[in-house]
């Protein structure tokens, strides 16, 4: 938690890393080959690719199935989703540089792009990424108000649009692209299973 004032006039993603690297000063209890995991909120891993977990190169990335608006509300544009990162303590250079600079693109570079980190293990099947399981209402304070201010205006953040787009299963950014529901099965998270009836309006 920051509790000083950002610089001045920077700008919303620059605070957005600032935040970022804020989370490496609650890491002093963390030894140098401790495993970090840096997910957003939205971003779950599959817990059993953490039994008795390890990591084969120098940072990993975890593939995610992405779902819009409700648990099983597919988005086959944005799977798999590049979601969460891990990498021991000794290595992480910055939270930013983590989720910024280490993508799986990078693989597909020459050796001589020596700009380009290749030293990643990808991980298939790495959980879900369960993007906009809010309301209406929660969905345009949160276009309102995040890093993309490109799309706080009210052609995206009317709570009336959103409704529509949510209800012809559409995508909040006029990208074209359509979702589908699929099955709620033992594919999703055991506790959601478990729990089906208090998210029943969560589902489709």
């Amino acid at each position: 938690m920051i509790d000083k004032p950002f610089p001045n006039k920077t700008k919303i993603w620059e605070n957005q890393a600032i935040q970022r690297e804020e989370l490496l000063n609650f890491l002093d209890f963390a030894d140098p080959d401790d495993y970090i995991f840096f997910s957003d909120p939205d971003e779950i891993v599959r817990p059993e690719l953490l039994k008795d977990f390890e990591l084969k190169k120098k940072y990993g990335i975890f593939m995610q199935d992405c779902f819009n608006y409700k648990f099983n509300l597919f988005n086959p544009y944005e799977s798999p989703w590049e979601g969460t990162r891990v990498a021991k303590k000794k290595n992480i250079k910055s939270i930013d540089n983590l989720r910024q600079k280490i993508k799986s693109k990078n693989l597909n570079y020459s050796f001589f792009r020596i700009d380009k980190e290749k030293n990643i293990e990808i991980f298939k099947n790495g959980g879900w990424h369960f993007n906009n399981i809010l309301t209406p209402k929660e969905i345009s304070l949160k276009l309102r108000t995040f890093a993309h201010s490109e799309f706080s205006g009210e052609e995206f953040s009317d709570v009336k649009i959103i409704q529509e787009k949510i209800d012809k299963r559409l995508d909040l950014f006029n990208r074209g692209h359509n979702y589908k529901v699929i099955k709620f099965d033992e594919k999703f998270p055991k506790y959601l299973i478990k729990n089906i009836k208090q998210y029943k309006n969560w589902i489709c």
